[in-house]
């Protein structure tokens, strides 16, 4: 007997045509033809312990091999676990393709009790996805399937969830589906660049803020810098977009007083691919009495809380290339003067160090000066990340991860392995707070179970340290801020993980290195009291 092809079937096919080559998930009793599909394609299904961990590593996978992290979870349950993903992909502009099941078309307006049903689970979605869709009928779904590649292409790049109805799921498909064309990203419009070269023209003290948006724009951002004597600062989203000895970088240094009072003195600034959100600089609001010139894939951005004196739309590198050729004429500002200045605030912001954040300096030294260049960072939700979003000195873009916006707790370890499953040769590590790794701990296994090779350094202090100090300095007695770990050794050890624990900086030296000479999963227990 032929075997008719269901619309589940007919999905994975298209996505294996649309290069999709990892599927993150658990199957369930509602995505089975789904899974049927999977069982006949090439494409590698990771099963994860939970939907949390299958956004965490869809969002990981995404954010190092720039395609778009899939996952298939069942209705109810599972969209509402992978939503918290969801939220932190769509705050970090990365693609992820959520693809669930939804109760039958003839149940859609009912209560029934169904297994799973939830009344409207698109609108549980909605707020943190660029879309959510119901496909009504199999005809519909590749049409949402080009939509959503058409987003992660050529738009500000933003988690897409499309739910399939039981019904639909199933329904015979005659034919295989094809891929529309790849989409391109906008390139600016020619007025647009010249407003903007004119306000910078004019400018005798510009400075440059540069987001995640400008990642692939290193070269161009570097000669626009240039050109205008301009120093650069970065967000967390753009580390390494500039080398870090440039003598205008300033790195990631929005939060500091020093990088703050620079930009009160701008008479341009010129942002690139960034939200200027309060996680970037840790303010109410930044000082800017200058004019403003915005660059951004995204036009919401263009006159959000910093509105633009000009606004360019369109894809960074090709805006700054523009840009560039444009100012090569002019006059250069005093660029020996703000090289001086940059040098005196780099100088000036490490004497300002609280105790705390003076030992994660020299921890963070000791781990960049013993792991390879070429690894990748994704961090937690936890101080030491906090202080090296501003110390760690990234090589190179998209090789330091921290959950900005949405600020999820539990991403990091599940990030990195989704990262390498996308980059197996590429070094992967973790940075986690005690209590953070403890959301999605149970991912470990599918690190184990994959034979994966990924250091996590835990970075222990038995608290939710920054809420208990905060709770100190506001006055607060410690309410639920201090917990009982488990015994992260024998954690270990149940999960077939390597462990090790310094009891110095020497000491991690040496687990740092042998956690690179001999492939596994490590786990690295960095007590804060030992280093303090």
């Amino acid at each position: 007997m032929t075997h008719q092809q269901t619309c589940g079937e007919a999905l994975v096919k298209l996505l294996e045509r649309r290069g999709v080559d990892t599927v993150f998930g658990i199957p369930g009793v509602h995505t089975l033809e789904l899974y049927r599909g999977l069982a006949r394609s090439s494409i590698r299904h990771v099963l994860v312990r939970h939907e949390q961990g299958a956004g965490f590593m869809a969002d990981g996978y995404a954010r190092v091999s720039g395609r778009p992290g899939v996952c298939f979870v069942i209705t109810g349950p599972g969209v509402t676990n992978i939503a918290t993903p969801m939220g932190q992909a769509y705050t970090d502009s990365v693609p992820m393709l959520v693809i669930s099941t939804v109760r039958a078309t003839t149940d859609m307006d009912k209560y029934y009790g169904r297994l799973h049903e939830i009344s409207d689970q698109r609108a549980v979605t909605a707020p943190l996805c660029a879309f959510a869709a119901t496909v009504l009928s199999p005809e519909e779904l590749p049409g949402l399937i080009d939509r959503a590649f058409a987003v992660f292409e050529s738009a500000r790049p933003r988690p897409v969830h499309i739910e399939i109805p039981l019904d639909v799921l199933v329904a015979p498909v005659g034919g295989d589906w094809l891929p529309a064309a790849p989409a391109t990203r906008p390139r600016p419009s020619g007025a647009d660049i010249e407003a903007a070269a004119k306000v910078l023209g004019r400018a005798k003290m510009p400075v440059i803020i540069a987001g995640g948006g400008a990642c692939d724009s290193g070269p161009d951002l570097t000669r626009v810098a240039e050109l205008l004597g301009a120093p650069v600062v970065t967000t967390a989203a753009a580390k390494g977009v500039m080398a870090d000895d440039h003598p205008l970088h300033l790195g990631c240094t929005l939060p500091c007083m020093e990088t703050q009072e620079l930009l009160g003195e701008a008479d341009v600034v010129l942002a690139i691919g960034t939200e200027l959100a309060e996680t970037n600089t840790w303010c109410d609001r930044l000082t800017l009495p200058g004019a403003m010139v915005r660059i951004d894939i995204d036009p919401a951005q263009i006159d959000n809380i910093y509105p633009a004196t000009a606004g360019v739309i369109g894809d960074a590198a090709a805006a700054l290339e523009a840009l560039a050729s444009l100012l090569s004429g002019g006059k250069p500002n005093d660029t020996a003067a703000m090289e001086k200045r940059v040098l005196d605030i780099r100088h000036a912001i490490p004497k300002s160090d609280p105790p705390l954040k003076q030992i994660h300096r020299r921890v963070l030294q000791a781990v960049q000066a013993n792991l390879p260049e070429t690894a990748v960072f994704f961090t937690d939700m936890t101080q030491i990340a906090y202080s090296g979003n501003e110390i760690f000195k990234a090589p190179r873009p998209r090789s330091w991860f921290h959950p900005n916006g949405y600020g999820t707790l539990g991403q990091a370890m599940p990030a990195a392995i989704g990262a390498k499953l996308a980059a197996p040769s590429t070094p992967m590590v973790a940075l986690v707070g005690d209590a953070g790794f403890q959301f999605t701990v149970q991912e470990l296994a599918v690190a184990a179970e994959l034979g994966l090779h990924i250091t996590i350094i835990l970075w222990n202090n038995d608290a939710l340290g920054q809420i208990r100090d905060d709770m100190v300095a506001g006055g607060i007695g410690k309410v639920g801020v201090e917990q009982l770990n488990p015994d992260f050794a024998l954690l270990c050890q149940a999960y077939r993980a390597g462990y090790l624990r310094p009891d110095g900086l020497d000491e991690l030296a040496k687990c740092l290195l042998r956690t690179q000479a001999e492939p596994g999963l490590w786990l690295i227990d960095v007590r804060q009291d030992v280093f303090s």
